[in-house]
């Protein structure tokens, strides 16, 4: 099962956000046993960056830790470039949020099976299914904390 993961569960994990972290971990562990493809997109590897600057902007060595977590997320998880298509087909989603219309056209076009986020209604006219992280491990048969 190809899965795409929403940014908020990658930031839950990386900031250890409760409640929602523990249940992102286990997906992030799905991943790494291959039970799940994991996939994130082009586009929210720059988001991610990003949000991992402004969170270690105080320390010494920010630079350093944001490549090694990029690192980190690209040595576990297909990265699904973000095309021109997919920011001309996203307009066709009906969906406030533009940037998750263009989630839901590159997940169409690279036949994504599901979509796994904390926030649904963001994702209401994708054609894939959308998921919590903790109805993502009721399928893998994994009981959520």
């Amino acid at each position: 099962m190809r899965v795409l993961f929403d940014t908020n569960v990658i930031i839950d994990v990386l900031q250890n956000r409760e409640p929602w972290s523990l249940d992102g971990i286990k997906l992030f562990h799905a991943v790494a046993d291959r039970r799940i493809i994991g996939c994130i997109t082009a586009k929210q590897i720059a988001d991610i960056h990003y949000i991992s600057q402004k969170q270690f902007s105080e320390t010494d060595n920010s630079d350093s830790k944001c490549r090694s977590i990029i690192t980190g997320l690209l040595s576990l998880f297909e990265l699904l470039d973000t095309l021109a298509a997919d920011c001309q087909n996203a307009v066709f989603y009906e969906n406030n949020d533009y940037e998750d219309a263009i989630m839901i056209a590159t997940a169409a076009r690279c036949k994504v099976d599901c979509i796994v986020t904390r926030d649904g209604r963001h994702f209401k006219s994708a054609p894939q299914d959308i998921l919590t992280p903790g109805e993502l491990l009721e399928r893998l048969g994994d009981c959520p904390d």
